[in-house]
């Protein structure tokens, strides 16, 4: 008999966690149940296995019930048993209950057989009943006949009526036309309406979408080059890719000449079937000219733009769920399953400090300035650390939950955080308590992002905002001054995984697990243009320019909508 094994069974379980949208939980399950270990060929197991081998054992265990040793049964009707049964009993007590329910079944259709003769044995008394319920809708006709003629008089007089009404209504309208032809308001507008979802007129035509395929698993990370029209991608197929976006004018672009052309950055040597090197997150240096990739396998990974592997920066004992670099470009900065961060000599691949303060899961990471930064973990805490330094240098408690995300405002004066909690807080190294806790959303918040607005950046006039993404499928707008919401963008059906403010701070773009992109009117808060894919979206982000976004999908493709005008 074929034997489920303990390293398979947890196989089943990390795959439907990832595949449920339960991150933290997959990731912090496979690192413990050691899944980057397991002999188990991921490849060769199809979505939803657990779901599918739980249903089939069920029915298994539902066949078994309802066969016994006496071969006539086979023929019986078949009995459904509940799944709760299924799971609680054995097959004996099963049985039994199948026995009972036909025992039952026959009973019941005793009493249809006597039904069925009480039927055959009153046809005349039928014959009478029918007589007497035709003379009654007789009688029922004539009488709505009359109230029916009743109603034709009563209309016609109204009719002659309204004729009159409306003639005065008529010359009246005319009087006041000319009056409002004079400037004289003649009462006040109609009321916008807002649609709960966005119009027909808001979709991105399908020729300024480009879909490209080349990964063959999901793609949980892009970003765009901020110096070229290079897209980098990540995917949980071990491999980052790099893509040659055409500069040229509007139009339908190429995606298979682009595929075709792309760099292959491969995690794994030798089979590609290599376990647990999943890509989980990448970023640019600011010049564009390298890109870092962090994996599931602990290891951070430093590449040209033309696909060279440059640095393997290995010393985390668990999978990297996030990393950035300084914006002098000298350190890259990786948070660790392994609850570290670590700040790394990018010249020489070296280790420059390791930081242990976290007593769970680093899930996000963000730097100040050259030295300082933020770490955010499932142990409910934020640390501020510098290099150089052996103990934080501000330490902020308040959250009830993981905190999923840590965000400096561009002024690097306020730092931002989400939890599990539900709430986002706003933080300054002035003081050790949040100077504003946001609590709007009712579900878990996943991300943040702040606008590219206000002193210090390239928009000064315009207002600070920090927009929050929920699995309560909303994306909410905050003034952090006044620590207030300004717009709750709810178009989405389901848990919002990515956003990100375009260039100019006009618009902001939400992907979600419903399959669709959304732009936002920042200022008003109302979908501008729309897209709908075919998997869930785990991340966008916007080229230099602003007149494009990428995408990366569950169904291990990566979009490009050209937004330009």
């Amino acid at each position: 008999m074929a034997v489920l094994t303990s390293v398979e069974l947890n196989y089943l379980v990390f795959r439907y966690l990832q595949e449920s949208g339960f991150t933290h939980s997959a990731f912090a399950f496979g690192y413990e149940a050691g899944i980057h270990k397991s002999p188990v060929d991921g490849n060769l197991v199809p979505p939803a296995a657990l779901v599918k081998f739980v249903q089939k054992g069920l029915q298994y265990l539902e066949l078994e019930a309802n066969l016994s040793c006496n071969e006539a049964d086979v023929e019986d009707d078949f009995s459904f048993i509940e799944p709760f049964d299924l799971i609680t009993k054995d097959v004996n007590e099963l049985r039994k209950i199948v026995n009972e329910k036909k025992a039952k079944l026959q009973k019941e259709l005793e009493k249809d057989k006597e039904k069925v003769k009480d039927i055959v044995r009153a046809p005349e008394q039928e014959k009478e009943c029918e007589v007497d319920r035709e003379r009654q809708e007789r009688e029922r006709e004539q009488s709505r006949d009359r109230v029916n003629v009743e109603k034709d008089r009563d209309q016609e007089r109204e009719k002659e009526k309204q004729h009159v009404e409306q003639s005065d209504r008529v010359h009246e309208d005319k009087v006041k036309g000319k009056l409002d032809d004079n400037g004289i308001s003649g009462g006040p507008e109609p009321m916008d309406i807002v649609p709960s979802t966005p119009s027909l007129s808001h979709k991105v035509p399908i020729s300024d979408v480009t879909i490209l395929e080349g990964h063959n698993s999901e793609v949980f990370a892009c970003a765009w080059s901020p110096d070229s029209s290079l897209l980098a991608s990540g995917s949980g197929d071990s491999t980052a890719r790099i893509w040659p976006i055409p500069d040229g004018p509007r139009g339908p672009m190429n995606g298979k000449d682009i595929s075709a052309n792309a760099k292959i950055l491969k995690h794994f040597k030798g089979k590609t079937n290599e376990k647990c090197k999943d890509v989980t997150t990448l970023e640019w240096n600011v010049e564009g000219t390298l890109l870092a990739t962090g994996s599931y396998d602990g290891q951070a990974r430093i590449w040209t733009r033309d696909g060279e592997l440059r640095n393997t920066l290995n010393k985390h004992r668990g999978p990297v769920f996030s990393l950035k670099w300084n914006k002098k470009g000298d350190f890259l900065l990786t948070g660790s399953v392994d609850r570290t961060a670590i700040v790394w000599d990018v010249k020489t691949g070296d280790c420059k400090q390791q930081f242990d303060f976290h007593t769970a899961p680093t899930l996000d990471v963000d730097w100040r300035n050259n030295v300082q930064f933020a770490t955010g973990s499932t142990d409910y805490k934020i640390y501020v650390c510098k290099v150089g330094e052996n103990r934080p240098i501000k330490t902020f408690l308040g959250h009830e939950g993981e905190v999923n995300s840590v965000k400096w405002d561009p002024t690097a004066a306020l730092l931002a955080s989400c939890s599990d909690d539900q709430t986002v807080k706003i933080w300054s190294l002035k003081q050790d308590k949040f100077l504003h806790d946001l609590r709007e959303h009712s579900k878990e918040i996943y991300t943040i992002r702040w606008s590219p607005t206000g002193p210090s950046t390239s928009n000064p006039n315009q207002q600070l905002l920090l927009a929050s993404a929920s699995f309560d499928s909303t994306v909410k707008l905050w003034n952090v001054e006044h620590g207030v919401q300004v717009h709750s963008l709810e178009a989405h059906r389901q848990p919002v995984y990515a956003i990100a403010f375009s260039p100019n701070g006009e618009y902001l773009a939400s992907g979600s697990l419903d399959q669709c992109i959304h732009i936002w009117s920042v200022k008003e808060g109302k979908v501008v243009k729309t897209y709908t894919g075919n998997g869930g979206i785990f991340e966008v982000c916007w080229n230099r320019e602003g007149d494009r976004i990428a995408a990366c999908f569950s169904n291990s493709t990566v979009c490009v909508l050209d937004l330009r005008m």
